[in-house]
């Protein structure tokens, strides 16, 4: 797509930043355009870039609103005042578009941002992800994809396809997939991070809860396991007592701030 910011106006913020709101960085035929939201930190930049990719088991979800065990304001300061930017995506839900639809907006949204990398204020070699449950699986596999992004957190993240509703074609996967996930073998894993590790991963930060009973914290060891296994780094937090997207656990802001830091170092320089 040819993309044409010359008439696009950003909102500052009380801090001198600027938020872009709508962008449309992919228009597909038959479809509605995809859209994503863009908070640059104020400064002189070029700033280094999050994209966030929302959760909701590929069926729902948002890009304007992150955990429900959190505020957007409060998500998103903590990124601009550590001097990321960070853009929110959309991407094609399940009852929308079957797999791999999801990883192609993804990569979509990534060459969005460098194109238009010097319009926006943005470091086009310094790109990360950040993903939550379902939104971690599509971080982690566009990372893969790339080979360029610089660093990925992973909050809660569906790592196998496989292992929660194998012989379910309603659940989550299924919906996904567009069957049960233990007839497309293929596709579960394409669609898995563990089976998709490459030879030379970017470094991770994952963090889940002890007490996940929606995506079980064998999810992210798994992955630990197979990014050390490929030479990667990857640090491993387990959350304690925190159920799925960390309810139950009184420390989120804090858990915020320590996937900021992480992604501040590895996108620094």
């Amino acid at each position: 797509m040819t993309d044409d910011l010359s008439m696009v106006t950003p909102r500052q913020t009380d801090d001198g930043g600027q938020v872009y709101e709508g962008l449309a960085y992919a228009e597909l035929r038959g479809f509605r355009p995809l859209l994503l939201d863009l908070r640059v930190p104020p400064g002189p930049g070029p700033a280094p870039v999050v994209a966030w990719v929302h959760g909701g088991g590929f069926q729902w979800g948002d890009r304007r609103y992150p955990s429900e065990a959190l505020t957007p304001d409060a998500f998103w300061r903590a990124a601009t005042r550590a001097g990321l930017a960070v853009a929110t995506i959309d991407y094609r839900l399940s009852g929308e578009a079957r797999f791999p639809a999801q990883l192609e907006d993804a990569q979509a949204a990534l060459a969005f941002l460098r194109r238009n990398a010097g319009q926006l204020g943005l470091d086009a070699g310094r790109i990360g992800f950040w993903g939550e449950s379902a939104g971690g699986a599509i971080a982690a596999l566009a990372a893969f994809a790339d080979g360029a992004v610089r660093a990925v957190a992973g909050w809660c993240p569906i790592t196998d396809m496989a292992v929660r509703h194998p012989e379910q074609a309603d659940s989550s996967e299924g919906r996904l997939l567009g069957g049960r996930p233990v007839d497309l073998p293929e596709l579960v894993a394409l669609a898995s991070p563990v089976a998709q590790v490459p030879a030379d991963p970017p470094p991770f930060l994952l963090l889940h809860g002890t007490a996940d009973t929606i995506v079980a914290p064998a999810h992210s060891e798994r992955l630990h396991q197979a990014l050390l296994a490929a030479g990667g780094r990857s640090e491993l937090v387990p959350v304690p007592g925190a159920e799925h997207a960390f309810e139950g656990y009184p420390e989120v802001p804090a858990l915020v701030e320590r996937t900021v830091a992480f992604l501040a170092a590895e996108l620094a320089g």
